[in-house]
């Protein structure tokens, strides 16, 4: 049996600028009013991610779909959920007991408190065909990893290379 790895969203730290547009973008692709805005008074803006700074290291946050996810182990409720490659939670079964959050070696768990606490993390913008915040992000710091894509690239590259180290030869 092949064990299938979660896709995530990383960042480069490198080209992170701290604009904060991957936070306002996600923020309005999971705006489920028809709101015209990002935010108003009534609603609030809520991103999924979260820009980071320490010192001068810049870098957006978020949820890397673990496939022994931490956070779904401790849900007292079953909300968290390995679904289709993704960690997604079912934020109507979610009681908001704060566990995931404290459990998350990321800290890539929110508590939303509109009128009870509910858990909420980049669920890889569900139902949507683009991510958000990559395609929002001015400096391109943003990037969807796909591990066994990125090893057969890295592979083919490695192999490319000893070739080309053999005729120098």
């Amino acid at each position: 049996m092949e064990l299938t790895t979660n896709s995530f969203v990383i960042a480069d730290a490198k080209k992170c600028i701290n604009c904060k547009v991957c936070e306002l973008a996600c923020a309005a692709a999971h705006n489920k009013n028809t709101c015209k805005t990002v935010g108003n008074l009534e609603i609030p803006i809520m991103p999924r991610l979260f820009v980071t700074q320490v010192g001068n290291i810049n870098m957006p946050i978020q949820c890397h779909h673990c496939e022994d996810a931490p956070c779904a182990k401790v849900c007292l409720v079953g909300a968290i959920k390995n679904t289709d490659n993704k960690i997604v939670i079912n934020e109507q079964e979610c009681i908001g007991c704060k566990a995931c959050a404290i459990a998350c070696p990321f800290g890539a768990i929110e508590l939303s408190t509109s009128y009870k606490s509910i858990a909420n993390k980049c669920d890889l913008c569900n139902g949507n065909s683009k991510l958000a915040c990559v395609e929002a992000c001015p400096n391109k710091a943003l990037s969807l990893v796909n591990l066994k894509e990125l090893k057969e690239n890295r592979n083919k590259k490695a192999l490319l290379s000893l070739v080309n180290m053999g005729k120098e030869i």
